[in-house]
């Protein structure tokens, strides 16, 4: 394993274990893998288990046994989300005890009536603060929910380039823990990213939209604020996403280099022709660091 401890950048990639890896969770974690090997930096492995109606039994192990057998390496030991509850309950302690936090009886067909139309570019209507200030007589808390201030979230992207969202206006009070009882995705991964000291979130773009409402949490938890490069999605012949939701295959480890060479080209590079897995990494790193030139690397990014 390689050990970089005086760096200062330290990346992540962290899957959900809901089955194997495919060709476009490889293109994140690839990008992920060598932004971090081009600054000599970290590269943790976090297994992202929090949503555990969807976690596959021994499909953290698959998919560790894939990213090996690719030649990906990662520092020290992973950390799953499951082990990490008292953390993320102590932080939501801490939060309620600010008067941050409050709950929510709203159910999501009630906010879809309430709200109105996303915003450009979500997915999602905003939550339009009904129980802000309390929730109705007779009604139970279902959620429990953040308060977002107002103004403007501005940050660079180091792909996307220059970012702004008005997260109270375009998505409201978000949830931090959902109404079946398990910590949302948006409040462990900031705990989680700040906990292990990650400089550089590298994924993919379906993730951008998140940005915005991860940094107000990080600025209320006084966090730091992790530099960002969101890749864009691999993408089948009919346009969609390759994702384990529209059932893209796992990866094909029978052909490493070709494997590897279909993600790279995905992040828009032409393919390598490398003598083995060693020799593709060594490749890719240096074409890596030539177009991501650091310093001032969140004014270099390219789209």
């Amino acid at each position: 394993m390689h050990t970089h401890a005086s760096s200062l950048y330290c990346g992540r990639f962290a899957p959900s274990p809901s089955g194997p890896l495919h060709d476009g969770s490889l293109v994140a974690a690839m990008a992920s893998y060598l932004d971090a090997r081009a600054r000599q930096g970290r590269w943790l492995l976090r297994i992202e288990d929090i949503d555990a109606p969807r976690v596959v039994a021994g499909a953290d192990q698959v998919i560790m046994q894939q990213l090996q057998s690719l030649g990906m390496h990662w520092d020290g030991e992973p950390i799953w989300q499951q082990q990490r509850l008292p953390r993320y309950q102590e932080v939501f302690d801490s939060l309620r005890q600010r008067g941050l936090v409050y709950g929510c009886a709203c159910t999501r067909q009630e906010i879809q009536a309430a709200s109105r139309p996303p915003a450009p570019g979500s997915h999602e209507r905003p939550y339009p603060g009904t129980c802000r200030h309390g929730i109705a007589p007779g009604r139970s808390v279902r959620a429990w929910r953040l308060r977002v201030p107002q103004g403007v979230e501005s940050f660079m992207d180091r792909w996307a380039g220059p970012q702004h969202q008005d997260v109270a206006h375009d998505v409201g009070d978000f949830t931090l823990k959902r109404a079946d009882g398990l910590w949302a995705y948006q409040f462990v991964v900031v705990i989680d990213d700040a906990d292990q000291g990650v400089t550089d979130v590298v994924r993919g773009a379906d993730l951008l939209d998140s940005t915005a409402r991860q940094r107000v949490l990080q600025t209320i938890l006084s966090f730091p604020l992790p530099r960002t490069l969101h890749v864009p999605l691999a993408l089948d012949e009919h346009g969609q996403k390759l994702s384990k939701q529209n059932h893209a295959a796992a990866l094909d480890l029978s052909r490493p280099l070709h494997t590897l060479n279909r993600a790279w080209m995905f992040l828009g590079f032409a393919a390598l022709d490398a003598s083995n897995i060693a020799d593709f990494w060594t490749q890719a790193t240096a074409r890596w660091a030539q177009r991501f030139r650091w310093p001032g690397t969140e004014q270099s990014g390219f789209k």
